[in-house]
């Protein structure tokens, strides 16, 4: 079966010899591509790119390891050329056959050109493992009359006949081959540098609400859609880390070791006391003597300040797969842990987010304020991380150990002012291009002790952390 065209073949071959240049005159478009998926790329992944061409985007990109294929053998005999240090094999999209599998499978401006997309699709499962990132990028089809313009009056190169999708169109086909979308979005608005106009425009304006629905570029971020695992399969996959930070919780303690449920193989707690008041430290240590061979317990004392200082050091002590959050106070019930590790465990994302505001709360759960600051956190964290939000201030966040790993090397990228580790989090899970869901739970009143948060102080830090991330993730 002849997979392309002869127009198609002889365009690449014979534009082949003119790329070095055209991609230097074009340099603008293709690096604003390359730098954007750079942004998602972990330096210590590895990397294939499908559709290679010359390797540009390739030798931008920061990674362990990089590979590229293109069907084209005079691009291919180019890119060797340019870049000897990455990988490259002659090889059709629809015909993957490599040894390898990798991070992260990118596939720039490429499927307008496939006579088969979910054929290639398919394909990629070949060099893919189950924590595999596909990024597939492609004109908007909005942008289709324009950019024929363009190439009518040749300002623009004129390419073969293409295949025009819109996002929705991207999704479903790789629905059809076993990928699910987590996050798809747009941006650039001027394709050509116009000095200071440009840069404005695609850097802060084709990034705000309604004005990047009219992107040229959009993005589609998509995974292997996880398998179907058995009940005994789920209870024995990971063991798990329950993190307590506890202030003033001395009455909460031992009802938080006994309403535990087991959590996988193995469950540890481990109590991180910070700057108590009362005799909190002092129980804990009973606890853990008390309970000592029926539950693992570690516990320590934090050497800063706040909450967020206190899970930092509760992970990285901790030892097991999943790394997960109890406030002490008990609001978020012990017993629903298991809907967490439920969820992360079976693929449902790689961070989970307790969210607060979908179930009605008990009476005084949470103080007017608070809850109007939820809300309007929510609002603003589902622009800033490109999916819904609903609540960024729950105490329970659930993430993978290796992941928190990678998110505590690059924290510096958004800086270590949050003071209960929320954001954070959040912003770190988003860096790392993990998919991140909501799963609701049941607030509960406080039983015991006041609350250690600040409205006014506390809430004014992080919405400055909030804008300030703003800048990190969006206006870049």
């Amino acid at each position: 079966m002849q997979l392309y065209s002869t127009e198609i073949r002889d365009y690449w071959e014979q534009f082949a010899c003119k790329w070095v240049k055209y991609r230097k005159r074009r340099s603008y478009y293709w690096n604003s591509i390359s730098k954007y998926c750079n942004y998602f790329i972990h330096p210590e992944s590895s990397v294939l790119e499908v559709g290679c061409g010359g390797g540009d985007l390739l030798n931008a990109i920061n990674a362990k390891e990089k590979t590229g294929v293109d069907f084209s053998p005079a691009m291919i005999r180019i890119a060797k050329e340019q870049f000897t240090e990455i990988t490259f094999h002659e090889m059709p999209a629809e015909d993957l056959n490599l040894n390898d599998k990798y991070d992260v499978v990118v596939l720039s401006n490429l499927i307008g050109l496939l006579p088969d997309i979910e054929q290639a699709f398919n394909q990629v499962h070949n060099v893919v493992h189950e924590k595999t990132r596909l990024i597939v990028t492609y004109y908007s089809r909005m942008w289709e009359p324009i950019i024929r313009f363009a190439e009518v009056i040749r300002i623009k190169r004129k390419s073969p006949k293409q295949n025009w999708l819109s996002s929705q169109d991207i999704q479903n086909l790789l629905y059809l081959a076993g990928f699910e979308t987590y996050k798809a979005n747009r941006s650039m608005l001027l394709p050509y540098n116009i000095p200071l106009i440009s840069g404005f425009v695609n850097r802060f304006l084709s990034r705000l609400p309604l004005f990047n629905l009219l992107g040229l570029n959009q993005f589609v971020f998509a995974r292997p859609i996880p398998k179907t695992l058995t009940q005994e399969e789920i209870d024995n996959k990971y063991s798990t880390s329950v993190i307590i930070p506890a202030r003033n919780e001395s009455g909460n303690i031992e009802q938080a070791i006994k309403r535990i449920p087991k959590l996988g193989k193995h469950t540890e707690i481990i109590f991180v006391e910070g700057n108590s008041n009362d005799d909190t430290w002092e129980t804990i240590q009973n606890a853990q003597k008390k309970y000592e061979g029926e539950y693992d317990i570690k516990i320590m004392q934090q050497d800063g300040k706040g909450k967020g200082d206190a899970v930092r050091k509760g992970f990285a002590a901790a030892t097991c797969d999943i790394l997960m959050i109890l406030d002490a106070d008990l609001t978020v019930p012990p017993e629903d842990l298991p809907k967490f590790y439920n969820a992360i465990t079976t693929g449902k994302g790689e961070f989970i987010n307790g969210v607060r505001l979908v179930y009605p709360m008990e009476k005084n759960a949470m103080r007017p304020l608070n809850t109007m600051g939820n809300h309007f956190f929510s609002k603003f964290f589902s622009y800033i991380l490109e999916r819904p939000i609903k609540d960024t201030l729950c105490g329970t966040k659930v993430m993978f150990r290796w992941d928190y790993e990678k998110l505590a090397a690059n924290r510096k990228f958004f800086g270590e002012f949050d003071p209960f580790g929320d954001f954070d989090l959040l912003f770190g899970a988003y860096k790392l291009n993990h998919k991140i869901v909501d799963l609701p739970i049941r607030y509960k009143e406080r039983k015991y002790g006041d609350t250690n948060i600040s409205r006014f102080k506390h809430g004014l830090i992080l919405l400055r952390m909030a804008t300030f991330a703003t800048i990190k993730i969006k206006f870049w």
